[in-house]
């Protein structure tokens, strides 16, 4: 009886003490970096039940459901789970019916028994092991935390810093943010405004297409060429669409060149467009700077598609504007000096204005309806 209650002092379960220091520790991680506590506790947990597996002297790769680890404030504890046997074929996962009684007494054979693991004892590559875990725990959450940060910053339009410009294919990285906070951003040549040209360390502004996972963290892709650029810099520039007194309906936009925005009065007794273009033409001017040249017209919407359409093919004045029955098109009529300024350079304004209402748009001058509605001679 006397060495049964030996046995049983010798294999007490040994305790590491971690307590307060590491859960204050993982406080602190959790405080500055946004780490769940509870979350790395178990990648901690994890950490030692795979450096046991790896670092048994008889090189058995035991299941981690035979490995139990409790982690708490009180301390840390480990126990490998053995089945108790008569006779002992697998060392690694049975334990000699005798034996495990020393653990508990009203064990019978074929029940399982938790037997103490000195963690003490751990080898310094399975230590290691544990520590690549945890690590790699953190980056993971990490990495977790930059995309959903970078994710909320989807269509919204921030200045990046240009850090990166590939020779070869055009593409610009940029770094959007600073510090911990900071993403990195590709700016990829088709989406780039024709004939700007870029130089590390400076600054621009992009549109947030969308935020994919990377190797090493969030990356953004952004835009200069989408039409929300013109949308959001109008924004920024314009109170009265900030305080929802003015709507930005519809943009058309061809990126460098021109693009057309249509907009209407949230609120009685506004100017949309004079909203729009501000004392002096200043808010405009700044839209257009921005864009470095690229001409912007400013049209009211209507829900008349003819109204529509005729604003729409500003600065050119319409005589006349029908809608194609059963179809949806527009036929214009305009004066004979006014035809190539309503069609514009190569077609232009007429297709940025069939592309901001919607409809075909079918243009023709006054000389050519006349002659089209003369009765034929004899």
């Amino acid at each position: 009886m006397a060495r049964n209650t030996r046995a049983r002092k010798k294999v007490e379960q040994p305790q590491v003490d971690i307590g307060a220091e590491i859960f204050a520790a993982l406080e602190e991680l959790e405080k500055t970096k946004g780490i769940p506590t509870e979350y790395m506790v178990e990648r901690l947990k994890q950490a030692l039940t795979n450096a046991y597996r790896k670092d048994r002297e008889d090189r058995r790769d035991v299941p981690a459901d035979n490995v139990v680890v409790e982690l708490d404030k009180s301390g840390l504890r480990m126990h490998i789970v053995k089945t108790a046997v008569e006779e002992l074929e697998d060392t690694a996962l049975e334990i000699l019916i005798d034996t495990a009684r020393n653990y508990n007494p009203n064990v019978q054979v074929g029940d399982t028994v938790s037997i103490p693991v000195d963690i003490g004892k751990f080898g310094r590559i399975a230590a290691q092991t544990a520590k690549q875990v945890v690590i790699q725990g953190i980056r993971e959450i990490e990495r977790g935390v930059a995309y959903d940060t970078a994710s909320s910053k989807s269509q919204e339009l921030l200045t990046a810093t240009v850090t990166k410009i590939d020779p070869g294919t055009g593409d610009v990285f940029v770094r959007i943010g600073q510090g911990a906070e900071a993403s990195d951003a590709v700016l990829r040549s088709s989406e780039q405004i024709p004939g700007e040209y870029y130089t590390e360390g400076q600054l621009i502004r992009v549109y947030v297409l969308e935020v994919r996972r990377a190797g090493r963290g969030p990356l953004m892709q952004v835009s200069r060429t989408h039409p929300n650029v013109v949308r959001r810099l109008f924004e920024l520039e314009t109170p009265e669409i900030a305080e929802g007194q003015v709507e930005i309906r519809n943009i058309a936009r061809e990126p460098g060149s021109r693009s057309k925005m249509a907009v209407r009065a949230v609120m009685e007794g506004v100017d949309p467009v004079g909203a729009c273009v501000g004392p002096h033409g200043g808010r405009v001017a700044a839209v257009v700077q921005e864009l470095h040249g690229e001409k912007i017209d400013i049209v009211v919407w209507s829900e008349d598609p003819c109204e529509y359409v005729r604003a729409a093919l500003s600065p050119a004045n319409a005589v006349s504007v029908t809608q194609v029955p059963g179809q949806k098109a527009c036929r214009v009529v305009v004066p004979d000096d006014q035809l190539s300024l309503a069609i514009g350079k190569e077609g232009q304004n007429a297709r940025l204005a069939a592309r901001l209402t919607g409809y075909k748009v079918d243009i023709k001058p006054v000389s050519f309806m006349e002659l089209a509605n003369t009765p034929a001679e004899e």
